[in-house]
């Protein structure tokens, strides 16, 4: 988006790293906000462990990568390891802006939280759920739900590989926000469809599958990253292959939990209007 308005210059390539973490930290008081007003939707009690948990989710595995990678950076005496002055500017952008927005947030969401409005009547006890085919079980739908997504974006990966691990610039910043919203549109309708074949199978544990189904696309992405390490690119030795599938491994981290949220919320949005539509005895 920064860099379809022009706000972001292709050619300075550490206005990247900077750019996703302002972001990420202005952003923190959104996610805090969701993640509160929707745990106390469910009348969760402990909203204050759910507000950490949203905090290091994705931070956390973020963190324990980056350390790791910066050490063997400074091992092998290499300009990627970042300086001291830049790690204490983000730890205190961290401290000073993430945590309290994400605090404030939490805060928010949990003075702003609503009764979870169930479409229909439910019941106590959930109905049993009738022996299924070993195709309509989390692993094959998974593929099913990661691979289509995926073929959308396939074309488009290897120019954004070569141009964050290789030496070509990407400058078709229009081209990739229509690819992406695609992935979205495509991903959000994979989910839903699975959705509605589990619901008539009369398979009613479809929260965590839809989350599942959704993010596996960011396995097929890092299955690229195999593809395109040992096919197309040239990198070679400890210090590369660490760097080359440690940070991609936390960027296709983050897509899963991206489309596993999108994936779920269009599933409840389909669900809550399905049964809406339907007489209730």
């Amino acid at each position: 988006m920064l860099a379809l308005v022009g706000v972001f210059y292709p050619y300075n390539r550490g206005a990247l790293f900077t750019a996703l973490v302002v972001i990420y930290a202005l952003t923190s008081g959104i996610a805090g906000y969701v993640a509160t007003s929707f745990y106390c939707q469910l009348e969760g009690t402990n909203w204050v462990r759910n507000l950490l948990l949203t905090g290091c989710l994705f931070c956390g595995p973020l963190f324990l990568t980056f350390c790791f990678l910066n050490t063997v950076a400074i091992a092998y005496s290499a300009t990627a390891a970042l300086p001291f002055g830049t790690i204490v500017v983000i730890v205190l952008i961290w401290t000073l802006v993430t945590s309290p927005l994400l605090v404030l947030g939490g805060i928010a969401g949990k003075n702003s939280r609503a009764e979870f409005q169930a479409p229909c009547r439910t019941t106590k006890y959930p109905r049993e759920i009738p022996p299924l085919p070993w195709y309509r079980s989390a692993i094959p739908q998974m593929a099913m739900a990661g691979f289509l997504p995926f073929s959308a974006i396939y074309i488009e990966l290897y120019y954004i590989f070569a141009s964050v691990w290789g030496h070509r610039i990407y400058t078709i910043y229009s081209i990739l926000f229509i690819v992406f919203i695609i992935l979205l549109i495509v991903t959000a309708f994979i989910t839903v469809a699975l959705t509605y074949f589990q619901l008539a199978a009369e398979d009613h544990e479809w929260w965590w599958r839809s989350f599942l189904c959704g993010g596996s696309t960011g396995l097929f992405i890092y299955a690229y990253c195999l593809y395109y390490y040992y096919a197309r690119s040239d990198m070679s030795g400890f210090m590369q292959t660490s760097f080359f599938f440690g940070y991609m491994a936390c960027i296709c981290y983050g897509f899963f939990l991206l489309l596993g949220t999108v994936g779920f919320r269009a599933s409840l949005f389909f669900v809550r209007h399905i049964y809406r539509s339907i007489k209730c005895e």
